[in-house]
């Protein structure tokens, strides 16, 4: 084929084939494509088996993510694939729970990726890390040291009054709302848990809640972008240079919508304490998560400034509430689906002495009830708070994932996955009934030994993923059970609650943490 020739300004001409741009253009292409099929052809992680497309580019788990079934996704994938599925380009999926305290160990060997780094914040052009997002292992323990204490069962213990009180504002919202005078009147339940929750969080952090138990909405909206922000944490966290482009962007930011309320409430809390203006509804005879910043503030002058004090209370905010609310409704619903374990709880509730006028039930009692404990674990076990993969890198030297096989080696820098609902499901660990919710799993079965209980307990909880694990275990684990076990009693000795429609299921749509829909209940006051 000949050479078109294009005649141009001033009579000059020019060979389309000929064109200086096409040459070079065309090599980096064969280029690219060459180096694409070579690290393809050689990679150390070509024998694991995966979707095809997952090998070539995380677009492919970007796009099952957005649809909100991740989790399921996964759980299919390994039934076809077995223990090791390849997920991405670099990213391998993990269904091996005794490789789980390796990864996740205290030492904090294998680092944190950079999915996590979504969920920072820019402020002032410069980007600013929580006690999430913080990948380097030293400046996260240098975060966490001043406060930790705080969040141990000690340290949250005096907090529980500021419990008891939202528990007797919940209980009253929903008696004037769907009890007295509206006896049978549907009640989405699933929604005033959460109400609940992120009052809980307000109580407890500046001694006032946040309001959405007296408004009876999202009155402010946070709700709502707590949900966007974390559809977009999820997703641009499988291509995390698109942070960049997008939320991080120090020229014109194109990110989810931001937490700016909460900032400004934690802010001007931070500035009352300070003034004294909270005096109306703060008493330091009941102290807050302010107190208790603002005392490490002053423990730990040079290291602790009031920035520090307002990433805590930030964190607070925003992680403390939706994981609790997910495992309340899940014990509500899942337990209430199956009459049988519904009936079991309220009764052992009422011979362990509780009664009406125990409410709000005690965290004390309240854990000294065994089947209430099995159904809290079963609840957390069977869906997870975060039922997203956490990831981790391959530290250096490599590693071997299966501890019965030198085979399944992976190189340093290879990103492992492990997904809690996934190994959550492990029949290994928890039996071949493990796609059931059965609370009795935590208990002594009838016939077993102490010794085989006791081993049959530590293996499901070496493999409970439900709160992290190792050096990145959630802070405020302790915070949230103690609301969970306390709110579950207190509903289930007060009221007659029942499924509106017990054989729909509910929807789950998993954006990191999975948002429950459709835990809809006719309520009574028990005789």
């Amino acid at each position: 084929m000949k050479n078109q020739t294009v005649v141009g300004h001033g009579g000059q001409t020019s060979h389309v084939g000929e064109s200086p741009f096409l040459l070079p253009l065309f090599g980096t292409f064969c280029a690219l494509s060459l180096w694409g099929m070579w690290s393809i052809a050689t990679s150390p992680l070509r024998k694991y088996p995966g979707p095809y497309l997952a090998r070539y580019t995380n677009l492919w788990r970007l796009y099952h993510i957005t649809r909100g079934s991740f989790h399921k996704v996964l759980q299919d994938l390994h039934k076809n694939y077995g223990p090791v599925v390849r997920v991405g380009p670099n990213v391998v999926d993990v269904d091996y729970p005794d490789l789980i305290k390796t990864v996740f160990s205290i030492k904090e060997d294998w680092k944190k990726t950079e999915y996590y780094l979504a969920s920072s914040a820019l402020v002032d052009g410069h980007i600013v890390y929580n006690l999430f997002s913080q990948t380097d292992k030293h400046k996260h323990a240098q975060e966490k040291r001043p406060v930790a204490k705080y969040y141990s069962l000690n340290g949250v213990l005096p907090l529980e009054p500021h419990v008891d009180k939202t528990i007797r504002q919940l209980c009253s919202e929903l008696e004037s709302r769907f009890v007295d005078g509206n006896a049978k009147k549907p009640c989405n339940l699933g929604d005033w848990i959460l109400y609940y929750t992120w009052d809980v969080v307000g109580a407890v952090t500046f001694s006032q809640p946040i309001g959405y138990l007296s408004h009876g909405c999202d009155f402010d909206g946070t709700l709502k972008n707590a949900e966007k922000a974390l559809d977009y944490f999820s997703w641009v966290g499988c291509i995390p240079i698109l942070d960049h482009f997008f939320d991080k962007n120090p020229i014109y930011r194109i990110g989810p919508p931001g937490f700016s309320g909460i900032t400004g409430v934690s802010v001007k809390h931070l500035i009352d304490r300070y003034q004294g203006n909270d005096k109306h509804y703060h008493s330091p005879e009941n102290p807050d998560y302010l107190d208790k910043f603002i005392e490490a503030k002053q423990s730990n002058p040079d290291a602790v400034s009031d920035a520090q004090v307002i990433s805590w209370l930030m964190i607070n905010m925003i992680a403390g509430a939706d994981t609790t609310a997910i495992t309340i409704r899940s014990a509500l619903y899942y337990s209430m689906k199956t009459p049988r374990i519904w009936q079991r709880l309220r009764s052992e509730l009422a011979a362990a002495g509780l009664a009406k006028d125990s409410c709000p039930v005690s965290y004390k009692d309240a854990r000294a009830i065994p089947y209430l404990e099995a159904v809290v674990r079963e609840s957390l076990r069977f869906l997870p708070g975060v039922s997203l993969s956490l990831e981790r890198y391959v530290p250096q030297g490599g590693a071997h994932l299966s501890p019965q096989t030198s085979a399944e080696y992976v190189p340093e820098g290879t990103i492992v996955a492990f997904n809690p609902y996934v190994i959550a499901r492990n029949k290994g660990v928890w039996g071949p009934d493990a796609e059931e919710f059965r609370p009795e799993r935590w208990l002594q079965a009838e016939g077993e030994s102490e010794e085989d209980f006791q081993a049959r307990l530590r293996a499901m909880n070496n493999a409970d993923l439900s709160f992290g694990g190792g050096s990145r275990v959630c802070i405020g684990k302790r915070l949230g059970l103690l609301q969970v076990y306390k709110v579950v009693a207190t509903l289930a000795l007060l009221y007659d609650i029942e499924l509106v429609n017990p054989d729909k299921e509910w929807t789950i749509i998993n954006s990191w943490f999975p948002r429950q829909e459709g835990l809809e209940v006719r309520m009574s006051k028990r005789a």
